[in-house]
């Protein structure tokens, strides 16, 4: 009896440590990352005042990374680089207020997720009523946007002759330009312009004509994160149908009604 119980204690002795006791938790694995580029956007992606992101879609992936069971990782890229940086793997998808159209077959996207207009915005006091009352006069726009591209090529023939288009780097520099009289009028999202010419101390209206409907997606390379992408439709889909897209939206003052009809996402 004496030798078959010191047999039992060294057997005990090298059992590995995580097999003692029942209470003992294993370790936390880490969550996979998603790793997000974005650019300054408000109110869709920025960085706030404690360099934190935040935005629309910031709220819009952290609550879809919490559901897929993903990290979501932030990056703040230069938007010139944002292909360069895609296919080279240093983000995983672009996510920044970007829209689909016309860029169909350049990414494998997921979305469009919602709506939003872009519009054409000038000083309260200006008689510019339409599109073609921009004829011989001065935009300004954001550089590497839609809006920019729609008024230097001008596939739209609702857009006039200008006399010169102001490609900036930055919106709060766009909005700036129209408030300190450099040019007749700006473009840009409606939410964002609304945000800052608030801001600016200055009246302001948009024009009635809408520039254009933008259909903003999640941008990933072409034919990459086939599961991820699944993934992703599947979370914003689940958050717009149960409300939590509509209530993310209403807290930064757009209405829901006007973003998400429509939309969709288990067809996209």
């Amino acid at each position: 009896m004496l030798k078959r119980q010191i047999l039992v204690w060294m057997l005990f002795a090298f059992l590995p440590a995580g097999l003692w006791g029942c209470g003992v938790r294993e370790e936390e694995q880490p969550l996979p990352q998603m790793v997000i580029g974005y650019n300054e956007y408000r109110p869709f992606s920025y960085t706030d005042e404690d360099k934190n992101p935040a935005g629309i879609d910031v709220e819009l992936a952290r609550e879809a990374c919490r559901r897929m069971g993903y990290e979501p990782v932030f990056k703040r890229i230069n938007w010139y680089d944002r292909d360069e940086l895609l296919n080279a793997g240093d983000v995983d998808c672009l996510w920044s207020c970007y829209s689909v159209s016309g860029r169909e077959e350049q990414y494998s996207w997921v979305g469009p997720y919602m709506y939003s207009r872009q519009v054409v915005a000038i000083l309260q006091d200006n008689p510019i009523r339409m599109l073609s009352d921009l004829e011989g006069r001065t935009v300004a726009v954001k550089s590497a946007t839609r809006a920019e591209s729609l008024f230097l090529e001008r596939t739209d023939p609702r857009i006039p002759e200008l006399e010169a288009v102001y490609c900036l780097m930055e919106m709060e520099n766009v909005v700036a330009a129209l408030r300190d009289g450099y040019v007749d009028a700006c473009a840009g999202f409606s939410a964002t312009l609304t945000g800052l010419l608030q801001n600016s101390g200055v009246g302001y209206r948009f024009l009635d004509e809408n520039l254009i409907i933008s259909d903003l997606g999640v941008a990933f390379r072409q034919g990459s994160h086939e599961e991820l992408r699944e993934a992703l439709r599947s979370a914003l889909n689940e958050m717009h149908r149960d409300g939590t897209t509509a209530r993310i939206l209403k807290g930064f003052g757009l209405s829901a009604a006007d973003a998400l009809e429509g939309i969709d996402l288990a067809k996209s």
